[in-house]
């Protein structure tokens, strides 16, 4: 791999990232509204009787679940701003490969991330006085685990598209979702149904959602939830990136231009 080729994949989606509204209501606007109304939801249920700790508990499921949703966009919302300038085929008739397009979008996306869960953490803060952070040093790594298994679903939604373009667009913003449901974001997943309970426990997300809340709870980290997760996300991301690598060789095959 070239670092002069990664750092220029990093910078060409950093400047339009920079000058484009799309990216800066992704980073700032719509966790803003988020944050407002899950916040001001779980303040009032509060207020009714619930548990004091509600909150909190909402709050740090929010900003664990945005890890994973902008970890879903890192690939396949790039992608598709190259089909919609035209610019796949210039892109890759360049000696750049495909591993180092891949690697300067996910620099760009860690980045994004930093920045987007920082604003996140700083404004509920400063809006409702809870600290995110309270599980300590857990957060790091539930986070790393939180973007690969962000990054494998991103993969996921970038096969579909390099394959059949415009016409499955909208899994770029909807494939993160039909996991979140069994995910156990907000809510223990013993309160799902037992069929649902069975696809929770598949996903390495699952594991992360309920150790949070444990070590929120508790103060501990459950390392075995964290051990499966790690697991269950090593063998979904390489098969995730072998779908990939596969989708783009056949859509290479058959042309860039038609998908554009």
């Amino acid at each position: 791999m070239s670092p002069s080729r990664i750092l220029g994949v990093f910078f060409r989606y950093f400047y339009v990232a920079r000058k484009g509204l799309y990216s800066l209501s992704d980073l700032f606007y719509w966790p803003f509204v988020d944050i407002l109304l899950w916040g001001l939801t779980s303040t009032w249920m509060a207020k009714q009787g619930c548990s004091s700790d509600l909150p909190l508990i909402l709050m740090t499921g929010l900003i664990f679940w945005q890890i994973v949703w902008r970890g879903a966009q890192d690939i396949s919302v790039n992608l598709l701003q190259d089909f919609w300038q035209r610019n796949l085929v210039n892109l890759f008739s360049t000696p750049l490969t495909l591993i180092e397009w891949i690697t300067g979008m996910l620099l760009l996306g860690l980045c994004k991330l930093l920045v987007a869960i920082s604003f996140a953490g700083l404004l509920i803060f400063i809006l409702y006085e809870l600290n995110v952070f309270l599980i300590g040093w857990v957060f790091l790594p539930f986070a790393v685990l939180l973007v690969i298994f962000g990054w494998t679903v991103s993969f996921i939604s970038s096969s579909a598209i390099i394959l059949w373009g415009h016409r499955v667009e909208m899994f770029a913003w909807m494939i993160g979702f039909i996991f979140a449901p069994f995910s156990a974001v907000f809510y223990p997943i013993d309160i799902l149904p037992s069929w649902a309970q069975t696809i929770g426990w598949c996903l390495p997300t699952t594991y992360i959602f309920e150790g949070m809340r444990c070590a929120l709870f508790s103060g501990s980290c459950p390392f075995p939830y964290f051990w499966i997760s790690l697991g269950l996300n090593l063998v979904y991301l390489i098969g995730a990136i072998i779908l990939f690598a596969f989708a783009f060789q056949k859509s290479k095959e058959k042309g860039f231009a038609r998908l554009e």
